[in-house]
């Protein structure tokens, strides 16, 4: 029997509005809890952007060990050699990282800034060269190239006192939208939940 993928996409959609109806107060609790840690990451981003390289750093320091035994314990299957290049350069950068956590995060910035530039640039030029095709949403898609410019220049302004700062911030930031938005979706599943109280007439 074939499948039908619109089906299963609606199915999936009823599933997980249900699952959110009704576990609502574990969302909203999580979405709590990242608002909290967003604001401290925001207070204090010099440790929120250590901790975050740091963080990153044993994820690649992980996945360098692993990759690296598998690919020893695979000697004669093709791609050997890019495979151990591979895991070779992230145990590299995950030691990097964890032996040096603030070179890293200066590194990261200047990362994540060209990153901002390069996304701002390209976006802006795909939203300009399709406005025809996008009628009513390449003006959003022009925004949102602009602000990634804009982030960008605010970074590159500050520097070099914005090296140190700038990754814990956006981290913060992105910890508290992500909680607000848990917060509300949690709200709205409740006020769906709570059954309705009629008056009697």
């Amino acid at each position: 029997m074939l499948s039908n993928p619109q089906t299963e996409g609606v199915g999936l959609t009823a599933a997980l509005k249900r699952s959110v109806k009704d576990h609502w107060g574990i969302f909203l609790g999580e979405g709590i809890v990242l608002v909290v840690l967003g604001l401290l990451a925001m207070a204090t981003p010099l440790f929120a952007g250590i901790a975050t390289t740091v963080f990153l750093g044993w994820l690649l320091l992980v996945a360098g060990g692993v990759g690296l035994a598998a690919t020893l314990r695979a000697k004669h299957t093709p791609g050997f050699l890019w495979s151990l290049l591979s895991a070779s350069v992230a145990l590299f950068v995950g030691l990097v990282l964890v032996v040096n956590p603030l070179q890293g995060l200066v590194t990261l910035t200047y990362v994540i800034t060209g990153y901002f530039i390069a996304d701002g640039v390209f976006v802006c030029a795909y939203a300009l060269s399709h406005r025809q095709e996008l009628s009513g949403r390449w003006e959003w898609m022009l925004v949102n190239g602009v602000v990634d410019l804009v982030l960008a220049a605010l970074i590159i302004s500050g520097m070099p006192g914005s090296l140190v700062w700038v990754l814990g911030l956006l981290v913060g930031v992105d910890l508290l939208f992500g909680g607000v938005a848990l917060i509300g979706m949690a709200l709205d599943a409740r006020s769906k939940a709570l059954p309705s109280v009629q008056l009697p007439s």
